[in-house]
């Protein structure tokens, strides 16, 4: 059964491409509405990874359309015999962190919204403001992680782009990002258990005050 999900999902994607490539040439001839088609088959999903990075929904639809802009003006240098998908997420993600960098430079730093370890964090809980507590703390080990591991941990584990796929986005070769995906990982898991063993002490040394 997992094979032929895998071997379907494989199909789905090789089709995908061949679309892809198809539409592209057809801009390349002039045809504005195939653009229009890259950009509805695209759009949604580019969103929700720029989110991941924004956190605010409008700007990330901001920083999409500036997205398909830079690879409307680009598209002679996109070479057809590899993949749209993955090209279309490495301008759209570049974008998104020179936008960030040029954030904390003027102290406004954005954080994720969601974070990973093996995998993300799963802690149960039915209350939303403890998920949001949740969310705060996660978002906060995250910022410790340095750029280039927060993004193969949001590409990979949070968005479930294939490692193929998130080398392609990265521009990297496959064992750099699983290399750079399993220390993210672990840096991840000890920054979140020093994190929690803190607020643990923190407790503790309150009920004892008490």
């Amino acid at each position: 059964m997992v094979e032929k999900q895998t071997s379907q999902r494989q199909e789905t994607s090789v089709a995908s491409a061949v679309g892809d490539a198809r539409l592209v040439e057809e801009v390349r001839h002039g045809d504005q509405d195939a653009f229009g088609q890259l950009v509805l088959r695209y759009e949604q999903r580019l969103i929700r990874v720029i989110v991941r990075f924004v956190t605010d929904r409008e700007l990330a639809r901001d920083l999409a359309q500036e997205t398909f802009l830079r690879a409307y003006e680009r598209l002679d240098q996109f070479d057809p015999s590899r993949r749209f998908g993955p090209w279309l997420f490495r301008i759209g993600v570049n974008l998104t962190l020179d936008y960030l960098r040029k954030q904390k430079r003027r102290g406004r730093w954005k954080l994720f919204s969601e974070g990973g370890r093996d995998k993300p964090p799963e802690i149960a809980t039915a209350d939303p403001r403890q998920r949001e507590d949740l969310a705060q703390e996660v978002r906060a080990v995250l910022e410790k992680l340095p750029e280039h591991y927060r993004s193969v941990l949001v590409l990979r584990d949070l968005e479930n782009f294939s490692t193929s796929e998130v080398a392609a986005i990265m521009n990297r070769k496959e064992p750099t990002i699983r290399w750079r995906l399993a220390e993210a990982r672990s840096r991840f898991a000890k920054q979140w258990e020093k994190r929690q063993e803190s607020a643990d002490h923190s407790l503790a040394h309150q009920g004892f005050q008490s």
